[in-house]
């Protein structure tokens, strides 16, 4: 994991998978930097979607060790993240952090073009497709 700061945010970045791990309010942050209005608390909404039936490997918190739940916030396309129950974080897999923010725009848009804005950024540094 590589550490990679955006507007004083640190974010965790596993440059083999391109992963990204945001600490509690990490997300919100990032949108808020680039102007988006999100809900008080993105995680706590995302954790609240019923677990998603998947083969996926459950994933380790990295802060606090529990199996993290397997979340499907939206049908298409397909996407599942891995989401703490204790709240501490979430992880996204490559490609998945633009495809949550593509299907938020109603909650996550605030001036015109900060979708945009944070999609490119994350392509950018993070290398998403």
């Amino acid at each position: 994991m590589i550490v990679v700061e955006y507007h004083g945010i640190e974010l965790d970045h596993c440059a083999n998978c391109k992963g990204v791990w945001f600490d509690s309010g990490e997300l919100e942050l990032l949108l808020k930097s680039a102007g988006a209005e999100t809900t008080p608390s993105l995680l706590a909404e995302l954790a609240t979607h019923p677990e998603a039936a998947t083969s996926e490997k459950k994933r380790k918190c990295p802060i606090c060790g529990h199996k993290m739940q397997k979340t499907r916030p939206h049908e298409e396309p397909e996407l599942i993240i891995d989401v703490c129950q204790r709240g501490d974080g979430l992880w996204l897999d490559g490609g998945e952090v633009s495809q949550l923010i593509g299907k938020q725009p109603e909650k996550l848009l605030g001036k015109q073009g900060s979708e945009k804005q944070v999609i490119n950024f994350l392509e950018e540094v993070f290398q998403v497709e």
